[in-house]
């Protein structure tokens, strides 16, 4: 099967700046072919999104904040209205407040624990049901997650939560939207040195570690995980749902 994605449309929520997951994958899938759509989440952040959306090639910006059910109606309407079918949704999206990822996880807070799972899990069920009936032919969708979600990693806190409720909504979401052929997959990536990853106390302590345990000797970079989404986007990934898929160097599955 093909990787191709020529006559394909993705919709790609999460990127913040040129070095996040969420732009590898959209640089990735336009090199496979697809148009893209891509959100930013404020007005505040329209012209530098746009400016740098306007530079990757059959590329759109949309502005959508995922928290919000009336700007995710207004967003699928545009893009119906726009490109009439949806192939491909990636979500690449994750926030906790600043706290929840610097104090000790027993003092969690209600409302941290509630922002965590609005944006980072939520936002997926309600991408997914909007997206469902675009999706006419099939499609794929696309989330990130991180080990967190099964093991405990230090500083991660509230978020290793929500990446483990965001797998299990995977699961859940593979089941409900299979009989539209709509295929719902999570790919686990290792820690990167994103703007988003720097919210985490001891990074460069992590990266360190991962790249001196995993048994390919070294951290994944962004384009790999890019690669591994384009996959699951296009015919070749036509057999996988409900799975989360490690692409972090083989360090998943080291014992110490």
């Amino acid at each position: 099967m093909s990787f191709s994605l020529v006559g394909r449309t993705a919709v790609v929520f999460g990127v913040a700046n040129k070095r996040s997951i969420a732009w590898a994958i959209a640089q990735h899938l336009q090199e496979a072919g697809a148009q893209l759509a891509i959100t930013y989440q404020n007005e505040r952040l329209r012209e530098e999104a746009e400016e740098m959306i306007a530079s990757l090639p059959n590329a759109t910006a949309f502005q959508c904040d995922v928290s919000n059910d009336d700007e995710i109606e207004a967003l699928f309407e545009q893009l119906k209205q726009r490109y009439g079918r949806l192939d491909v949704l990636v979500h690449s999206i994750a926030f906790a407040p600043a706290d929840e990822l610097k104090n000790d996880f027993l003092l969690t807070t209600r409302e941290g624990f509630r922002i965590a799972h609005d944006v980072s899990v939520y936002s997926l069920i309600a991408l997914s049901r909007a997206a469902a009936p675009l999706m006419t032919e099939g499609g794929s969708v696309i989330t990130l997650s991180y080990f967190g979600a099964e093991k405990v990693v230090p500083n991660y806190n509230v978020m290793g939560v929500a990446k483990a409720a965001l797998e299990a909504t995977v699961r859940y979401l593979a089941n409900s939207m299979g009989p539209r052929q709509i295929r719902v997959n999570a790919i686990s990536a290792g820690p990167i040195k994103t703007l988003a990853a720097r919210g985490i106390a001891g990074l460069t302590d992590m990266l360190k570690m991962h790249a001196d345990r995993a048994p390919l000797k070294h951290n994944v970079d962004v384009n790999e995980v890019a690669a591994a989404a384009t996959f699951l986007a296009s015919p070749a990934g036509a057999g996988i749902t409900g799975e989360t898929i490690y692409v972090d160097c083989g360090f998943n599955i080291m014992g110490y």
